[in-house]
């Protein structure tokens, strides 16, 4: 407690990395005594720093959030904080979203592949096909972690947006989570594997044969 005290007050007050390790190697008697090198310090303060601006970025998220719904109460969002206010799940979807999943959301691909951004979180996607043959987006999530609850939460939150109606039919990726949360939220849908993602892995699970 007492050195991360005492790191954050000498950042807060400008003083060199460097001073501030010697300054710790000074009060132990030596490098050796001491138990931790100077990287661990830069470190620690580059992962004090990351967590700040988490905080504010999901702060700013948020208030984006309510803007574009006051812009618009056809807005959807629902977004759901951890304990120290980083982004934990969110999910919003606008008023042409909405409107295109009456007229094209009878099979939805779902997608996490489009994976992380530098605060680790899992960007998701709902997509539909309109009758131009011509994707359109349907609504968008961030997640902290890929497991049942996580992926529950943002189905449930998702057939609320489209109040409460489930697509006859569902495409996603080979995950387990995924699978047991459809289950779950949506028991009259279909559930299928993406083409995509079984062509993929294709060259993997069958190396050397034509």
């Amino acid at each position: 407690m007492f050195v991360r005290r005492t790191i954050e007050t000498h950042e807060e007050a400008g003083i060199r990395l460097s001073k501030t390790y010697q300054s710790f190697v000074a009060a132990a008697g030596s490098r050796r005594e001491l138990g931790f090198i100077e990287k661990d310090v830069r470190n620690y303060i580059k992962r004090k720093v990351r967590n700040i601006f988490e905080e504010d970025d999901a702060k700013e998220f948020g208030k984006y959030l309510v803007r574009m719904k006051e812009k618009n109460q056809n807005f959807f969002f629902e977004l759901n904080l951890e304990g120290d206010h980083c982004i934990k799940h969110a999910f919003w979807a606008d008023a042409r979203s909405r409107d295109a999943f009456d007229y094209f959301g009878d099979v939805v691909s779902f997608d996490t592949t489009y994976n992380t951004n530098r605060y680790n979180l899992v960007l998701g996607s709902f997509v539909g096909v309109n009758h131009h043959g011509q994707l359109t987006l349907l609504g968008c999530a961030l997640m902290k972690n890929e497991d049942i609850q996580s992926f529950k939460w943002l189905f449930e939150c998702w057939l609320r947006c489209m109040e409460g109606k489930a697509p006859k039919g569902i495409l996603t990726d080979q995950c387990t989570s995924i699978q047991r949360a459809i289950e779950l939220c949506m028991p009259t849908t279909i559930h299928r594997l993406c083409i995509w993602h079984i062509m993929k892995k294709i060259p993997s699970k069958l190396n050397g044969y034509k």
